[in-house]
């Protein structure tokens, strides 16, 4: 089509298109102006001609008027919609709206991975150590129930708890006990447990936790000064003047003067134990032989749960089943049913001895039973630490320890 040269003294013919020479800038305001101001859908097909600017001669070619629908329309400023053939894909900020928030709380092995264990002793601990930790092959069988254990023994309580040790004979390792499981529980409890020393026959439950030498050169407070003096006590600051210290484990120490070791009555230990409550979540009483005497009305009434003492003895093993026996019958049914029964070989007995037997015979009628190997450390009666104990013991008053705390519900 040949360009047309605008004469401005001359008038466009009857219909036809007005063109004159423009700039591209009014070119499109002229098209605006012809155009309606309503949105027009994209084309479905491309236009046969569109206007032509010339370089040389800056004018614009005319447009019939049957393709000024299909002519391309400049932007405008009203929103366009998407053609119904296009895809739109979602932008990085759409994913991560569309996905949860993870949790970085209660599910932090999504960022960290989860180290394993580190094995100690044995074969696996030693390959560990001689490759640096590139092999690590985590912790066997005994280890795993040592940790065990000690998750068990460390459980958090709600409340104050008591555990009365008792037996029926003495010298068959009742305060043994009663101090080598004290110092389990402070070394793996994060609160300090406290034992009371209610021995109406001159306990020695301090010197058995302490040592004799050091006992000694303590203050001698007793649990007679604790009672005369208890309704000024406020605070565990008070408190701790009249309380032995072996280690975490704290301890009050029982009556030495005969004439009135035996007058410690059961309302004046519940006021101890009311006091104790107040401050320790676990406490061991270490009741002395026998179950009648003045104070064990109150120890047995005041006690989440019990140990039996026994020996491996006949005449032990039929000392604890009556203990068991005169406690279901006298209201302490519950007591006697989750009772631990702790059997100590404290006298290393002879092979005539059937210790299976034995434990069979009391195994039947308690929670749970556990036997504590001999040990110099338990059997000559002195100083108990648990340093100087066998692993095997150590792990019997492990398994002691445990098996309270389990029963505290």
């Amino acid at each position: 089509m040949p360009a047309v040269t605008p004469d401005s003294a001359s008038q466009p013919d009857a219909g036809r298109a007005l063109t004159r020479r423009t700039s591209w800038a009014e070119a499109a305001a002229a098209a605006d102006a012809v155009s309606p101001a309503a949105h027009v859908p994209a084309p479905t097909r491309a236009p046969a001609s569109v206007p032509v600017q010339s370089a040389a001669t800056d004018t614009i070619t005319s447009v019939p008027d049957t393709l000024a629908a299909e002519a391309p329309i400049p932007p405008s400023d009203a929103p366009s919609e998407t053609p119904a053939f296009r895809r739109v894909r979602p932008t990085v900020a759409d994913t991560i709206a569309e996905k949860p928030m993870p949790d970085f709380i209660s599910s932090p092995g999504l960022f960290v991975k989860e180290q394993k264990p580190r094995p100690v002793g044995g074969l696996r601990g030693a390959i560990f150590k001689m490759t640096g930790g590139a092999w690590n092959m985590g912790p066997g069988a005994k280890q795993r129930q040592e940790e065990e254990l000690g998750r068990r023994i460390s459980r958090q309580l709600q409340g104050s708890y008591n555990t009365a040790v008792l037996s029926l004979k003495g010298g068959i390792g009742k305060t043994s006990t009663t101090v080598g499981v004290g110092l389990t529980l402070a070394e793996y409890r994060g609160d300090a447990p406290c034992a009371i020393d209610a021995n109406p026959d001159s306990g020695d439950l301090v010197e058995r936790a302490l040592g004799e030498g050091i006992y000694q050169q303590a203050s001698p407070r007793t649990i007679t000064d604790l009672l005369r003096n208890i309704e000024s006590i406020d605070s565990l600051t008070a408190l701790a003047r009249y309380m032995h210290h072996a280690g975490r484990l704290h301890l009050i120490a029982g009556e030495q003067d005969p004439e009135v070791s035996d007058s410690l009555t059961a309302e004046e230990y519940l006021r101890i134990r009311k006091l104790i409550a107040a401050y320790y979540s676990v406490a061991l009483t270490d009741c002395g032989t026998g179950v009648t005497h003045n104070a064990m009305s109150g120890i047995l009434q005041s006690a989440d749960n019990l140990v039996i003492a026994a020996g491996y003895a006949v005449s032990g093993a039929k000392r604890a089943r009556s203990t068991l026996q005169w406690l279901a019958s006298h209201g302490y049914e519950d007591l006697a049913r989750n009772a631990i029964v702790v059997i100590t070989d404290k006298d290393e007995v002879s092979s005539r001895v059937d210790k299976d037997a034995i434990e069979e015979h009391l195994a039947g009628i308690c929670r749970e039973l556990i036997a504590v190997p001999h040990d110099r450390g338990v059997a000559d009666g002195d100083l108990v630490t648990l340093d100087v104990l066998k692993p095997e013991t150590r792990r019997a008053y492990k398994e002691i320890a445990a098996a309270i705390v389990d029963g505290y519900r």
